[in-house]
């Protein structure tokens, strides 16, 4: 799979143009049904407002795309927000941008900028992770064996998801695909081979990203 990114949690983002507010809302979604959820929501709620326009993609390669440019000229609003989410490799995502009209008219190119700039003003204040190639497994060893793994963890900016200790210690671990072998490899050389890895499977990684945009 090629890494993309997927927005994890609510951003909200505004610009003004000639008087003209723009209010970009961003949403995580899984489904069309739970986006057209959020964009009636949000009608109802800037019932007074003179458009609200949106874009949402769903898929691993974007297979469904939609956008409405809700009365504003064909063109200038909808594929605008859709093109912050396409292009920039966001999947999974709604923008809602609400207008209030400030009594100057934009024009064609005023309103493209418009409602790109707020969709990226909202992205930038939403929270947005990468999505990779990633493994999850289950890491056992003994109580000898856990300070040096813990390092060796913590070298490769590897958090286990849950720890278990009992008998041994039991750690259930998600990580990027591509240092997998390394931990492998230097988890059997600090426990001399003792340390069992199990339940391996390849499953998508959400990596933080810092700063988006």
């Amino acid at each position: 799979m090629k890494d993309y990114y997927v927005v994890s949690a609510y951003g909200q983002g505004e610009i003004v143009e000639k008087k003209s507010r723009f209010i970009a809302q961003v949403f995580p979604i899984e489904s069309e049904e739970e986006a057209l959820l959020y964009i009636e929501k949000i009608k109802k709620k800037y019932w007074d407002a003179r458009h609200n326009c949106h874009a949402f993609v769903l898929g691993e390669n974007n297979e469904i795309q939609r956008f409405s440019d809700d009365g504003e000229p064909q063109g200038t609003a909808g594929k605008p927000i859709l093109e912050v989410l396409s292009g920039n490799n966001v999947h999974n995502t709604l923008i809602v941008v609400t207008r209030y009209f400030g009594g100057t008219l934009l024009g064609t190119g005023g309103l493209v900028r418009a409602y790109g700039g707020s969709a990226k003003e909202g992205l930038r204040n939403a929270t947005v992770k990468q999505v990779c190639e990633g493994i999850t497994f289950r890491l056992e060893t003994d109580y000898n064996s856990i300070g040096k793994i813990k390092y060796i963890l913590g070298q490769l900016n590897v958090q286990p998801e849950s720890e278990d200790y009992g008998a041994a210690v039991s750690m259930k671990i998600s990580m990027e695909k591509e240092s997998y072998d390394t931990l492998v490899s230097q988890v059997t050389d600090a426990t001399s081979g003792k340390a069992v890895f199990s339940d391996v499977e390849e499953a998508p990684f959400y990596r933080e990203v810092a700063s988006f945009l």
